[in-house]
């Protein structure tokens, strides 16, 4: 005869992992919460910490707009937010393993261009904060302004307060970085002048050899 205690404990546990997922649905539809649109061609990263599986990695939603992911198939992305398709991706592998421990994260495909030493496009997640960001990139140039650093979307252009963003250590998340973003890093004014001084100073120079010919 069946231990009623044993089927008490599996009831108990199936209705934890309900209320759990309920939690995870409604914290993702809570209006005025950072609601990030992926598109194809962006990406999310799995990583768990419990289960043998070697199956840790990014993944890139395809055209058609699905996710496939190993051994829970596919995910359709379209017209859903990142934290909807975090909680499939959680609920879909919740009813595969056992109380699987990971994290989620969205993988945003940005360019980054301007004075950079190699621009480009990136993938980026929103937890990376501005300095990393720039670091995939290589860096800023010598000659670039990154105090005034600007995110460009469509005609929109948003300028970032660097300076506030790495003493408070804003993410991402923080400062709205969305999928297929330009971040903008011009080139400083006094780079420019110095250039300018060099033309000048040598025009001088210039001017001097030809007067001392001409006496």
């Amino acid at each position: 005869m069946e231990n009623p205690l044993n089927k008490l404990s599996v009831i108990s546990e199936s209705f934890m992992k309900k209320i759990f997922l309920i939690f995870l649905f409604v914290v993702s539809n809570i209006s005025g919460l950072y609601s990030q649109i992926l598109n194809p061609g962006d990406g999310v990263r799995i990583i768990f910490y419990n289960i043998n599986d070697n199956i840790s990695g990014d993944y890139y939603i395809q055209q058609d707009g699905l996710l496939q992911l190993p051994f829970v198939g596919n995910i359709d992305t379209r017209n859903r937010d990142f934290k909807f398709i975090k909680t499939q991706i959680v609920s879909k592998y919740d009813s595969l393993y056992k109380n699987p421990e990971l994290t989620v994260q969205p993988l945003l495909r940005i360019n980054i261009l301007g004075e950079v030493r190699n621009p480009g496009y990136y993938y980026v997640t929103d937890v990376e904060k501005i300095s990393g960001i720039l670091a995939l990139a290589g860096g800023v140039t010598g000659a670039a302004a990154s105090k005034e650093i600007y995110i460009l979307r469509g005609e929109e252009e948003i300028e970032l307060n660097v300076s506030e963003l790495t003493a408070k250590g804003n993410t991402a998340a923080d400062f709205g970085l969305r999928s297929g973003d330009r971040i903008f890093v011009p080139r400083s004014f006094w780079a420019d002048a110095s250039q300018y001084a060099i033309i000048f100073s040598g025009i001088a120079v210039l001017s001097t050899v030809i007067a001392l010919l001409i006496r």
